[in-house]
């Protein structure tokens, strides 16, 4: 009885991350709408602005990218196709291995981040702060 409880209680846990997770999902998706971003447009930017941050002008390898956004590769690649189109990153052959694809924050993205980054963490820290 008591390993069912347990169990029961593991689920209602996982459930209730999944619930947190898509409410704040959502909320970020409706802020973001007004600057022209869903969430996973602004996980990209975040990204590639903290790898330029600690490196100073980083580029990272669409490969990179997809090791720390939770999209499959084409959905990723259409995302940043629509990134690269409204000039918020750049894309470039990788030197060091031409089949490679390394992707970069232009200015405007850079400058979208700023705006947008603390808009972003407030929805982050009232979503998780109170669980809705």
């Amino acid at each position: 009885m008591a390993a069912k409880k347990a169990e029961q209680a593991l689920v209602e846990q996982w459930r209730d991350i999944l619930a947190l997770h898509a409410r704040t999902q959502c909320e970020l998706d409706r802020t973001l709408h007004g600057h022209g971003l869903c969430a996973s447009d602004f996980e990209v930017l975040d990204l590639l602005a903290e790898g330029a941050a600690a490196e100073g002008g980083c580029a990272y390898r669409v490969q990179e990218i997809s090791e720390r956004v939770h999209l499959s590769q084409s959905a990723l690649s259409r995302l940043i196709g629509r990134l690269e189109k409204d000039g918020l990153v750049e894309r470039a052959m990788c030197a060091e291995d031409r089949r490679g694809v390394r992707v970069a924050l232009t200015a405007k993205g850079r400058a979208l981040h700023g705006e947008v980054r603390p808009v972003q963490r407030a929805v982050l820290a009232r979503m998780l702060a109170d669980g809705d």
